[in-house]
Formats: C-alpha cells, structure tokens, sequence
C-alpha cells in the first residue's frame, strides 16, 4: 500500500526545505518524511464513489500529504496551522498540481458546505479535536463518510468518547503499521455547546488571559513564560517581535515596558495569533495602535534589519518529531531582521545547547538568567567587519 505514485512525490517539512535553501551551511537538517502510514490507511480505506458525490473536507493534513493524493477532488483543508499551508503548496508545486485545486480555511473561521467525506488526522491537542468536531457538526449529514487516523498510541478512550459524544457512533479499525482509523456515523447527538475560551488571572496584573483551544499551555502560565517574563527588555523604541507569541503574554510584557515601540504577535497558529488579539483588546485597548497580529512563518515578509527585538520561546519539536530546526530558523531570520545593535533574546531548556548556536550565528550570547531547567541568553547584532 502506498500513496505515493510515479506522479506524486512529496517533499518534507516546509522548515526543512527552506532551512536548506536559505542556510546550507547548517548540515545538521534533516528532513522529515511528508507522510506516515496513517495518511495512507485513510487514502485505502476511503470509498472512492464517495469521493465523487460531492465535496472532500480534510482535517490537520500536516504537510499537504491527503490533498495531494486527492488533489482531483478539489479538497477543502482545515487547520489551524499556516505552515501546514506553506507546506501543502509547496508540495502541490513540487508535484505540478495547480494550487487552485485545494481551498484552505483556517481554525477560527467557520465551515460551510455539505462535505460527502471528511478525513480527520486527529491532532495532538484534545482541545483543538473538539473544536474541531463541533464545529463539523454544522457542516456534516448522516449521508457523509467521517474517517480519522493516528498512530494507534495516540487514539485513546478519551479520543473515541469525544467522537461519540459530539458527533455519534463510533469504532476502531483493526491497527496498521502502528496506525489505526476511527469510523464515525453522525446522528446529532444532544450536547452542550462548547466553550472554546479557557481565562485564568495573570499574576501581578490585573490581567485576565484568554486561550482558544490549541494555545499551547492554555490553562495556566507555563513555567517557562513565568521565568522569561521577569527577564525582558525596556525602553525601547523600534519594532519587537513575539515570535511564537501563543497567547501574548510575552508581547503584552513587552508593550508595558517600552512604551515607545511597536509590537508585532507572530505564530503560525491562527488560534494563537487571536488569542494574542484577544488578550490586547481585554486588557489593554489603548495599546491597539501599537500592535500588529501575524499568522506567518517565523519571520518571513518582514524587512532586513528593521527590527530592535525578538523575543522567543523556541519549539523543540513539530508535531510528533523532537527537532531543533525550527529554533533555528528562527536565530537565523532574527539575525536577518534585526536593526544593528537589535536583540534576539529567548529562553530555553538548558540541554538544548542554544548558546552554541546563538555564539555561532551572531558572534556573541550573553547568559542572562538560569535556573535548574530552563536559561535564558541574549545575542546582539553586530556591524559586519570590514575587510582589511
């Protein structure tokens, strides 16, 4: 079994591919593998006459795996990360698909449609799924075909309740290459509405955050922002970035401790990016004006030393796969986008070695701070040496 044909080649992690390209010099990369046997349990089980009778909706199609194989049925991909966007047309060019053949809608936008199939690679947050299943439940019938998939460790008793409760009917397939599927019939079963918005006090402020469902952290401050919060820059002016800002409480630090600049919420969670929104417009709507709400790529579209900081908690991971690439990728575009004397500051967990990196990349890195597990470092942005 397979779905990768003669005519359809998928490349890997849109971060990788563009780590290559942008930066050879780092040949620790390594690619990921666009697709997993999930992917390819769900393109052999689903009903082909299905597939013809009307509309194909997919769900967290990662890197574009499902809507390339069924690319002919013009599929509609819903998720909420943009990079699983990036990724997906950048495999539909790699494979001569024109990109007019998928629909993307994003996770804080509403569904439309009577899909004849949804096919669902069931996310790592809990929270994300049921968001996710409520809202099909606007947009599927009894007639429609509901199939999900995932590594058999990751369907748990919780994940096939949650199915029953919102949707209806529920079973497991037998599991393949480690991989099993979820049938489900929808029936409309009675259920309360969701509430898609977790708050909690932001201590030592009369703050209340607020977190859609895949923020990460989203009951509580995590450690690592709780650490890193004490420990940002003030008064400055210019631009500062809060790269991977998830809820914002980094950025709303940042917006009270240098009144004078801007600053810019960047994720490439769609429900992230609103909940930093959300939390600027509850807390401090004054500060609007000063603000500016990003789903994007690490740093891409913004301009060549423009900015004076970027602060970040860098992902150690991408979805399942532990990976530093990300991380660095970000160093690399904050050293890119950094006005000289400009500032990459982050926080890390202390065997993830960024001091080296961020030695190697801007010539110095200062330690900050350090507790038992995370620290938090500095790296400025030098003028170029002249040659003698």
């Amino acid at each position: 079994m397979t779905i990768v044909s003669d005519e359809v080649e998928l490349v890997p992690s849109v971060f990788s591919h563009l780590m290559l390209s942008r930066y050879p010099e780092f040949d620790t990369v390594t690619s990921l593998q666009a697709w997993d046997a999930a992917d390819e349990y769900l393109i052999n089980t689903v009903d082909k006459q299905k597939l013809a009778q009307g509309p194909v909706l997919i769900l967290n199609d990662t890197f574009g795996a499902l809507a390339c194989a069924l690319h002919e049925h013009q599929p509609i991909s819903y998720g909420d990360s943009y990079v699983s966007q990036l990724a997906t047309l950048r495999n539909f060019q790699q494979n001569g698909i024109s990109g007019d053949d998928v629909t993307f809608v994003d996770s804080v936008s509403a569904l439309s449609g009577q899909p004849a199939v949804v096919l669902i690679k069931v996310p790592k947050a809990l929270a994300l799924l049921e968001h996710q299943l409520y809202a099909l439940r606007g947009v599927v019938s009894a007639d429609t075909q509901i199939i999900a998939a995932a590594k058999t460790r990751d369907i748990h008793t919780s994940t096939l309740q949650l199915f029953e409760k919102i949707l209806g009917p529920t079973h497991t397939s037998l599991a393949w290459k480690k991989s099993r599927l979820i049938f489900c019939q929808f029936n409309g079963p009675d259920v309360e509405p969701m509430n898609e918005l977790v708050s909690w006090p932001l201590d030592g402020t009369d703050y209340q955050i607020h977190n859609y469902p895949n923020v990460f952290s989203r009951t509580s401050l995590d450690i690592g922002a709780r650490f890193f919060q004490e420990y940002l820059p003030s008064g400055l002016s210019g631009t500062i970035v809060d790269l991977g800002c998830g809820n914002g409480v980094l950025g709303l630090k940042a917006l009270q401790q240098n009144p004078e600049a801007e600053v810019i919420f960047r994720d490439e969670s769609y429900m992230a990016v609103e909940s930093s929104r959300l939390n600027v417009e509850s807390n401090c709507p004054e500060e609007l004006s000063r603000c500016f709400f990003e789903a994007d790529h690490s740093l891409a579209n913004i301009e060549r030393n423009s900015l004076q900081a970027v602060l970040c908690n860098p992902p150690f991971h991408q979805h399942h796969s532990v990976t530093d690439y990300i991380a660095w990728q970000m160093f690399n575009d904050a050293k890119r986008c950094l006005a000289i004397g400009g500032e990459l500051r982050i926080i890390g967990n202390r065997h993830l070695g960024y001091h080296q990196k961020l030695k190697r990349l801007f010539g110095n890195c200062e330690l900050l701070a350090s507790n038992k597990k995370f620290v938090i470092l500095r790296s400025v942005k030098a003028p170029r040496k002249s040659r003698a």
